[in-house]
């Protein structure tokens, strides 16, 4: 074989391996995670065992169609904690999360789902991320400027409500989800203060 056969191989692998991730990523947010690995092959246009090549088990593929952003939700989580002043902690943690949310709702719908205990890597991150949140939310009301009676599921309800922004592109969904959430964060402030919002963004209207 030569050289030129092998990096072509190499090159068909990586390419299957990323379309394979992708359409994971949609057939998990769409059917969540007792959709078939052979429907996952079939939308990604290679064989079944091509996927099992990539990924020994469904939950491996899950790991990795999700690995990335996870990572990024808890650096965003720790960062946040790791501020001074608590409740710009906490800002910054609504804004980047609904972010991050926002542009991949397989992720969101995953992170706030109940999942099976065979993707335990997943669960025990998400949870860790969440303590974490639950500590800058305490913190955050000893300053005085989150409401005391904010709970927890309240930021999962608004991450759900983020995750079904619908627009024309990625761009306008980014922008869509900075506007709400700066409407979520003046609604858990204790004193709201009207500030300005970002610009809004037109949406589709559907009868569905």
């Amino acid at each position: 074989m030569t050289a030129e056969v092998t990096h072509q191989l190499r090159s068909d692998a990586r390419d299957n391996r990323v379309r394979i991730l992708a359409v994971a990523r949609a057939a998990f947010a769409a059917d969540g995670l007792d959709v078939p690995i052979r429907e996952i092959a079939r939308r990604a246009q290679v064989g079944v065992a091509t996927v099992y090549r990539h990924f020994p088990t469904k939950e491996a593929l899950f790991a990795a169609a999700f690995a990335e952003a996870m990572a990024t939700c808890s650096t965003i989580v720790e960062e946040g904690l790791a501020a001074a002043d608590p409740w710009r902690g906490f800002c910054l943690v609504i804004e980047k999360l609904m972010a991050v949310h926002a542009l991949d709702r397989g992720f969101s719908r995953a992170f706030t789902s109940r999942l099976p205990q065979a993707v335990d890597f997943f669960t025990q991150d998400r949870d860790r991320s969440l303590r974490l949140i639950l500590e800058l939310v305490r913190r955050a009301k000893e300053t005085g400027e989150l409401r005391s009676d904010l709970v927890l599921e309240d930021l999962v309800m608004a991450l759900m409500a983020n995750e079904g922004i619908r627009a024309e592109s990625s761009e306008l969904r980014a922008a869509a989800s900075r506007r709400f959430a700066a409407l979520m964060i003046q609604s858990f402030r204790a004193n709201p203060v009207a500030e300005p919002l970002p610009p809004a963004v037109r949406l589709p209207l559907s009868a569905h």
